[in-house]
């Protein structure tokens, strides 16, 4: 059955239906050996769909992994500077799987790693409410400190939907708290902390929508089942 391109490359895992018009207009895609058009129509049973010269058919298994990352890697595939990356620990997962969204060198936890460009830039628009729940161990003036954190509505310049903070320990100078955050601003929940005077120790990620981290050990990866990436493709 014929369906535009756009949708075509989506279905696959590919790119986003947007992405998919800059590989059209970009000469990327083609259809029986012609470069595609915006709008064009094809039925990947009768026609010859290829991008980057790779036909559609022979596209890469979609592979969905929840890695707990640990402190001390970077959320890239490579890095200039010789540091360890995310990549480093998945590299016996079959596949080239890319990072969902980042944690940054010193943060810790649940990250989604896949091949699926649709699902990704999916659970990445911004328009989406993907909420992200963080374990923080902070130290400073802790009295007061949910409400603060949950008083926080902008981060340099821009507007970020209140956060839910719940103060879980609290001794003297120091707390661990839980902090779900609804957008994926970058280093938002330190952003956050420092704006409210409050130095953290430790940032652990433990829930990314309906995915929990559980007892998965540091440096370790998990596949997601068949159920967990149908919620994800309906966050």
């Amino acid at each position: 059955m014929e369906e535009r391109l756009q949708k075509l490359l989506s279905a696959a895992g590919i790119c986003s239906r947007r992405a998919a018009e800059t590989y059209i207009t970009a000469g990327r895609v083609t259809v029986n050996g012609v470069p595609a058009e915006l709008g064009q129509r094809a039925d990947p049973d009768r026609d010859d769909i290829r991008v980057d010269g790779r036909p559609l058919a022979e596209r890469e298994e979609l592979v969905y992994l929840l890695l707990n990352k640990p402190r001390g890697y970077v959320t890239t595939l490579s890095d200039e500077k010789g540091r360890k990356t995310v990549a480093d620990l998945v590299s016996d997962c079959g596949a080239r799987v890319y990072p969902v969204g980042r944690l940054d060198l010193d943060s810790e936890g649940l990250l989604i790693m896949t091949n699926d460009g649709a699902l990704t830039q999916h659970l990445l628009h911004p328009s989406g409410e993907v909420n992200k729940t963080y374990l923080v161990s902070v130290y400073g003036p802790v009295a007061g400190a949910a409400e603060r954190l949950s008083a926080v509505t902008e981060l340099g310049g821009e507007p970020i939907r209140p956060a839910l903070v719940e103060v879980l320990r609290r001794t003297g100078q120091t707390a661990e708290l839980s902090v779900t955050i609804h957008e994926g601003k970058n280093r938002q929940v330190r952003r956050m902390c420092q704006a409210c005077g409050l130095t953290v120790k430790r940032l652990r990620r433990v829930r990314e929508h309906t995915l929990e981290l559980g007892d998965l050990p540091a440096g370790k990866w998990r596949r997601l089942t068949a159920e967990e990436v149908a919620v994800l493709r309906k966050a």
